[in-house]
C-alpha cells in the first residue's frame, strides 16, 4: 500500500461514496453519445472539473471513468483521453506519495 493512502482511505469509505456527488452524476450523464463525435472536447470538459489542484475524490472519479468498459474495450478512444488517464494517475501517485 502506498503511504498516506490509509488516510486517504480513512476518509473516502467506498467509490460508491466517492461517486456520489450531483455535479459529477450531471457531468458523467452529459457524456452519454458524445465520445465518438467530440472525444477532445468531453476530455477538456474532464479537466475544466478537476481543475488546477484536483482533490483526491475527483481524481478518482474521473479516473475510474476513463477506465471504465468502453474505455478498457477501445470502443472510446483518442490520444486526449490517454493523456488525461496518466496525469490523473500522476497526481493520485502524487497524493498518496504525501
Amino acid at each position: 500500500m502506498f503511504p498516506g493512502t490509509i488516510k486517504i482511505l480513512a476518509k473516502v469509505k467506498s467509490l460508491k461514496q466517492i461517486v456520489n456527488d450531483p455535479t459529477w452524476q450531471a457531468l458523467r450523464k452529459s457524456f452519454i453519445g458524445t465520445w465518438q463525435e467530440q472525444p477532445a472536447a468531453n476530455v477538456k470538459r474532464l479537466r475544466d472539473y478537476l481543475g488546477e489542484n484536483p482533490n483526491y475524490a475527483k481524481l478518482r472519479r474521473v479516473l475510474n471513468y476513463v477506465t471504465g468498459s468502453g474505455f478498457r474495450s477501445k470502443t472510446i478512444t483518442h490520444p486526449s483521453i490517454d493523456s488525461l488517464r496518466e496525469s490523473v494517475k500522476k497526481k493520485l501517485d502524487q497524493l498518496r506519495s504525501k
